[in-house]
């Protein structure tokens, strides 16, 4: 079990009562312990997005959830061709196929909002694609690669390897 942050403020907040029985019911429905994480996770998300729209050129962690049609011309190709222009901000990618010739794609992303937001500008612009949606935090990936360092624990797998001895040596 999670151990609990030791830095903890409080707040006290007045709702009107028919919005109070809706988080209530939200923090049932969700099987949360508390009214303060479903609250916490709200301002989380609220602050993310709060940090995209006020410093454009802020990193950003996430996701973008694509759904599309499959059967409609070159969309994959398209989608591949954008996804290749936005090669620092696109990690990863995962696709599932769905009923009905539709797809579902995941690209986990990281990159300043700017950038982010005109990749899904790139995406949503693509003939075919039905949904798209954005979900950032301000927590990013560590670095995985720096420059010119290698990982003491990588037994030398980090270091170039030396070129072969030619036959006249």
């Amino acid at each position: 079990m999670a151990s609990e942050p030791t830095n903890l403020a409080r707040l006290s907040m007045s709702l009107p009562a028919d919005l109070f029985r809706q988080l209530d019911m939200m923090v049932e429905e969700r099987g949360l312990p508390s009214r303060s994480q479903l609250i916490a996770e709200l301002i989380r998300h609220a602050l993310a997005e709060h940090e995209a729209q006020t410093r454009p050129e802020e990193m950003l962690a996430g996701t973008i959830t694509l759904v599309y049609v499959g059967d409609r011309g070159s969309i994959r190709q398209q989608l591949a061709t954008t996804q290749l222009q936005y090669l620092k901000e696109v990690i990863s990618s995962q696709h599932v196929f769905l009923e009905d010739d539709q797809s579902l794609e995941v690209l986990l992303v990281q990159g300043p909002a700017v950038r982010l937001e005109a990749l899904c500008d790139s995406l949503r612009s693509i003939r075919g694609v039905h949904q798209l949606q954005l979900v950032t935090t301000t927590a990013l990936l560590p670095p995985l690669h720096e420059q010119g360092e290698a990982d003491a624990n990588d037994n030398g797998a980090g270091k170039k390897p030396k070129p072969p001895k030619s036959a006249a040596a």
